[in-house]
C-alpha cells in the first residue's frame, strides 16, 4: 500500500490481496438502478421522480393543480426538514468533550455553539466582506456546476496525465493553470494565486493536488461531495481575519505538499498517508476566531469550558473537520472502522499544531535522528513525521522569500494588535505581543524566528539531507532574520533618540543566542524584557512560561 511518489497522475494498483482497498478499486456504474453516469441535471431529475414514485406514485387526474402545487410544497418542506435532521444527529447536543454510546467521535460546526460575540468581533469592514463573501460563492457555484457536466467525472474517469487540470473550470485556466503546473516550487505566491482563482485559492488547489496525486481514484471519492467538503472548509475560515483565513490554510497546504515530496518521505508514504496530510493541513485552522486562547480562556468562552482550557482552538479546528466530513458525506462510502480512523489521525495531526506542544515534538524528533531509529516503514514513525511536517509547514512563512514573508508577518502581527485593542477597550489584561506600542513587527518576528522556527527547521533538515528545498529554506530563513534585525536595529535608533534613558540595542548582528530583541522601556531590567521577548510568541498559545528554556543573558 506504498505509494512510489507524489508526482504521478494515478496511484499505482496495490497488490490484489489487499483487504482495505481492493474493493474499493472498481467504481458503481448504478446505484439503486439510478445511472450514475448521467449529468448531474438529469441524475437530480431521476432521483427525485424514484423518490415521489416511492413517496405514493404518481397523482391522480381528480387532483386539482392547485392543490398538487400545495402538495408538491408540502413534500419539499418535509424533505428538507428530513435532511436537517439528518445532518443535525452528526453533531454534538450537549456541548461536552464526549464520544457516542458506540465511542464515535461526535463532531461540531461553526453553528454547533454560538461564536464570540460579534458585537465585538465586528469591524467596520465587515459589510461589505459579508457581501463580497457572497459572491465569491455565487461565482464559485456557477464554476462548480460548469465542470461538473462533464459526465466523466461522475463515472469516476480519471485521466492518465499527471499535469491535468481537468477539475478546473476554463476560467481559471491561463494564469492559474500556469501556476498550478508548478505548485511544487517554493516560491509559490500564494496571494497571486488566490487572485487568480477570485479567492477561491484552497478549493481550486486541494483539487487539483487531489488529482494529481490520484486520490480521487484510490480512494473512489464523489467529486460532488469532495467539492462540497472543501468548500465547507473554505467557507468556515473567516476572511476578516487578517492571517488565520482561508488563504492561510492554502499557503499551508501548499508547503505541506511541498514537504510531502521530499525523497526520504514521498517513497515511503501511502496514499492514506498523503490523504490525511493535506486534508489536515487544509483544516488545520478551520473556523479560527482571530483570537488566541488566552483570550478565550479570560472571556470565558464555551470552547474554552469545553476543551477545559486545553488546546482550545485545535480541538475546536479538529471536530470541526469531523462535522465537514460527516456532512458531505465525503467517506461515508468507506467501512465504518476505517473512516472513524481516519477521523482520529485527522485529529492527531491537527492537534500537533499547538504551540505549547513545541518543546514535547522537538525533543522527541531530535532524539530519533540522534539515534537514527526513524523506520517509515511504521506506520506510526510515518504518523509522527506527518505531525512534524505540519508544524513546519504551518510556521514556514520566515523561509519564504522576502516578498511573501514580509506580508505575512504584518498579517499575523495586525491579528495580535486587533486583539489587543479589543482588550483594551474592555478593560482586559493585554495579552503578550498584542499591544501595537510595546511590541513592534520586526521585534516579534525576531523572537519568533529564534525560539521557535529555526530550531524545528534545523533538525527538519537533518532528517531531509540532502535536500535542495531544505537549503532554500534555510537561506531565506537567514536572510529574513537579518533584514529584520536592521529594520529592528533602525527602529530601536529612533526609539534611543526620542527615550535617551532607555537601554541600548545592541546593533545588527542577527539574533545569536541571548541577543536582546526587545527594547526594554525606561525603568525596566535588560533581563526581564529579554525573558519576555523571547517567551512572548509562546505565550500567544497560553504555554506555561518556565516550561521554555530561559536564553542566555
Amino acid at each position: 500500500m506504498r505509494d512510489s511518489g507524489l508526482d504521478v497522475g494515478v496511484c499505482p494498483e496495490e497488490a490484489s490481496r489487499s483487504p482495505v482497498w481492493g474493493p474499493l478499486r472498481t467504481p458503481p456504474v448504478t446505484c439503486g438502478g439510478l445511472s450514475l453516469a448521467l449529468e448531474l441535471p438529469a441524475l437530480i431529475r431521476q432521483l427525485r421522480a424514484a423518490w415521489r414514485a416511492r413517496r405514493g406514485g404518481p397523482r391522480g387526474s381528480e387532483r386539482s393543480e392547485a392543490s398538487t402545487w400545495v402538495e408538491a410544497e408540502k413534500e419539499e418542506v418535509e424533505e428538507m426538514k428530513r435532511d436537517i435532521e439528518d445532518r443535525s444527529a452528526h453533531l454534538e447536543a450537549d456541548g461536552r468533550l464526549s464520544t457516542g454510546h458506540a465511542g464515535v467521535l461526535l463532531a461540531e460546526r461553526r453553528g454547533s455553539y454560538p461564536l464570540i460575540d460579534l458585537r465585538i468581533l465586528k469591524t467596520s469592514a465587515q459589510r461589505g466582506e459579508v457581501e463580497s463573501s457572497n459572491r465569491k460563492k455565487v461565482m464559485r457555484q456557477l464554476s462548480f456546476q460548469r465542470y461538473c457536466h462533464a459526465s466523466r467525472l461522475l463515472r469516476g474517469f480519471m485521466p492518465h496525465t499527471p499535469g491535468s487540470l481537468h477539475l478546473l473550470d476554463d476560467d481559471y485556466l491561463g494564469q492559474a493553470a500556469h501556476m498550478l503546473s508548478k505548485v511544487g516550487t517554493w516560491n509559490f505566491d500564494i496571494f497571486l494565486f488566490d487572485r487568480l482563482t477570485n479567492g477561491n485559492s484552497l478549493v481550486t488547489l486541494m483539487c487539483h493536488l487531489f488529482n494529481v496525486n490520484g486520490l480521487i481514484h484510490h480512494f473512489q471519492l464523489d467529486i460532488v461531495k469532495l467539492h462540497r467538503f472543501l468548500g465547507m472548509v473554505q467557507d468556515d475560515y473567516h476572511s476578516q481575519n487578517p492571517y488565520h483565513n482561508a488563504v492561510h490554510a492554502a499557503d499551508v497546504t501548499q508547503a505541506m505538499y511541498c514537504y510531502l515530496k521530499e525523497p526520504r518521505l514521498a517513497e515511503r508514504l501511502s496514499p492514506l498517508d498523503v490523504f490525511l496530510g493535506l486534508v489536515a493541513a487544509a483544516a488545520h485552522d478551520v473556523d479560527h476566531p482571530g483570537v488566541n486562547q488566552p483570550f478565550l480562556i479570560k472571556t470565558r468562552h464555551h470552547l474554552a469550558s469545553l476543551y477545559q482550557n486545553t488546546s482550545v482552538l485545535e480541538s475546536h479546528h479538529w471536530r470541526s473537520t469531523v462535522g465537514m466530513l460527516r456532512e458531505s458525506g465525503l467517506l461515508s462510502h468507506l467501512p465504518a472502522d476505517m473512516s472513524q480512523d481516519m477521523e482520529q489521525q485527522l485529529g492527531s495531526l491537527i492537534l500537533a499544531t499547538d504551540i505549547s506542544r513545541q518543546n514535547e515534538f522537538l525533543s522527541t524528533f531530535r532524539e530519533h535522528l540522534d539515534n537514527r531509529d526513524l523506520d517509515l516503514q511504521l506506520a506510526s514513525h510515518r504518523h509522527f513525521m506527518l505531525q512534524i511536517a505540519l508544524k513546519c509547514a504551518d510556521v514556514c512563512n520566515p523561509c519564504r522569500v522576502w516578498e511573501l514573508s514580509r506580508q505575512w508577518s504584518e498579517r499575523v502581527c495586525e491579528e495580535f494588535y486587533r486583539q489587543g485593542d479589543l482588550e483594551r477597550k474592555f478593560d482586559l489584561e493585554i495579552s503578550p505581543l498584542c499591544d501595537q506600542q510595546a511590541n513592534s513587527v520586526p521585534a516579534i518576528q525576531i523572537g519568533f524566528i529564534s525560539y521557535i522556527v529555526e530550531p524545528l527547521f534545523e533538525e527538519w533538515q537533518r532528517f531531509t539531507e540532502p535536500s535542495l528545498l531544505s537549503r532554500t529554506m534555510m537561506g531565506h530563513l537567514h536572510k529574513n532574520k537579518a533584514r529584520w534585525s536592521s529594520l529592528r536595529y533602525a527602529q530601536t535608533t529612533v526609539d534611543l533618540q526620542s527615550h535617551p534613558d532607555a537601554a541600548e540595542a545592541e546593533p545588527e548582528g542577527g539574533g545569536g543566542e541571548g541577543e536582546t530583541y526587545f527594547l526594554p522601556p525606561p525603568g525596566c531590567s535588560q533581563a526581564l524584557s529579554t525573558t519576555v521577548g523571547v517567551l512572548a510568541w509562546i505565550s500567544e498559545k497560553g504555554l506555561p512560561l518556565l516550561a521554555q528554556p530561559i536564553p542566555a543573558y
